[in-house]
C-alpha cells in the first residue's frame, strides 16, 4: 500500500486505519499500457477516471514508438512522469513480441520511478470493457493460426466462468456448450468480430457480438486503480501466454522431424 510517495507493507488482517491509510485515500494516478495487439493503446487514469487515452500506430513496432507515445500521452494529459503513482500493463495473452516489449517498458519505468506494477489479463480487460447487466461476457482475441484466445466471465466482467484457452473457434464454442451455459453471451474483441458469422451459426448459444473493438489501456488502468492490492514489484511481472510461444512450437517441430 502506498502512502504519499512511499510504499508500506500492510499485514493481513490489520486495519488500514492503523497506518493512517484509506483504501483510496489520496489521488492515485495510473499509467497503463496495452501492447497485446499491433496498435495497442496507452492511458492515464486518475481516481478511476480515464483522463486521457490514445491508440498506438500499427505501422510501427511497439519498441520503436513506445517512448515517444508515453511522452505524448503525458503531455496531452498535462501530467509529469514523476506524478505517476502506479503502473499497469496488459500481461497477455496476445502478441508474444508485443507482450515482452510492453512488460519490459513498464518494468523499466517502475524501477526508475520506484513504483509497483499491476499486471492485468487482456481477456479480463476485454470482459470489463464489455460489462453488461443481462449477459455473460466472452472475450475473444485473434490468436492467429486460426485460433482465438478466449474465456467466459460473469456479467460484471470480474469472475471467470470458463478459464482461458487458445483453440480454433469451433472448439471454443463447443467448450461453452459443454459448460452448459444458460445465460445469453456477449462476445467481444477482434476475435469475436472476425468470427461473428461462425458464432451466430451456433444456434444452441444465445449470443450477440460487439463489432467495435475497444481500447484496453484505459480499462487496464481502471482495474489497477480498483485493485491496488494486485500490484507487484517490477521483477515479478510475468506474461500470460495461454499457449506456448511460436518459437517454442517451431523448435519442437524441428526436433520432431529430425
Amino acid at each position: 500500500m502506498r502512502r504519499g510517495r512511499t510504499w508500506v507493507e500492510v499485514r493481513a488482517g490489520e486495519p488500514l486505519a492503523e497506518y493512517n491509510i484509506e483504501p483510496i485515500g489520496f489521488p492515485v494516478v495510473v499509467l497503463a499500457l496495452d501492447t497485446t495487439t499491433r496498435a495497442g493503446s496507452l492511458a492515464i487514469v486518475r481516481d478511476g477516471v480515464i483522463v486521457h487515452e490514445r491508440d498506438g500506430d500499427p505501422s510501427r513496432t511497439h519498441g520503436e514508438r513506445l517512448p515517444d507515445d508515453i511522452a505524448r500521452l503525458l503531455a496531452d494529459a498535462a501530467i509529469e512522469l514523476q506524478a505517476i503513482d502506479l503502473l499497469a500493463v496488459a500481461a497477455g495473452p496476445g502478441s508474444f513480441t508485443g507482450l515482452r516489449v510492453g512488460i519490459a517498458a513498464v518494468q523499466g519505468l517502475a524501477m526508475a520511478l520506484d513504483l509497483h506494477v499491476v499486471p492485468v489479463s487482456s481477456l479480463e480487460a476485454l470482459a470489463r470493457a464489455g460489462t453488461t447487466t443481462h449477459a455473460l461476457i466472452a472475450p475473444w482475441m485473434d490468436a492467429q493460426r486460426g485460433e482465438v484466445f478466449a474465456a467466459l466471465y460473469d456479467a460484471a466482467g470480474r469472475t471467470v466462468i470458463v478459464p482461458p484457452t487458445s483453440l480454433v473457434p469451433d472448439a471454443t464454442l463447443r467448450r461453452l456448450e459443454e459448460a452448459g451455459v444458460q445465460w445469453p453471451i456477449q462476445f467481444i474483441g477482434d476475435g469475436a468480430a472476425r468470427y461473428a458469422e461462425l458464432i451466430a451459426a451456433h444456434e444452441t448459444l444465445s449470443s450477440t457480438v460487439v463489432h467495435t473493438i475497444p481500447r484496453l489501456a484505459g480499462v487496464i488502468g481502471q482495474i489497477a486503480w480498483d485493485a491496488p492490492h494486485r500490484a507487484v514489484s517490477p521483477h515479478a511481472v510475468a506474461p500470460i501466454y495461454v499457449r506456448r510461444p511460436d518459437a517454442e512450437l517451431a523448435r519442437d517441430r524441428r526436433h520432431g522431424s529430425s
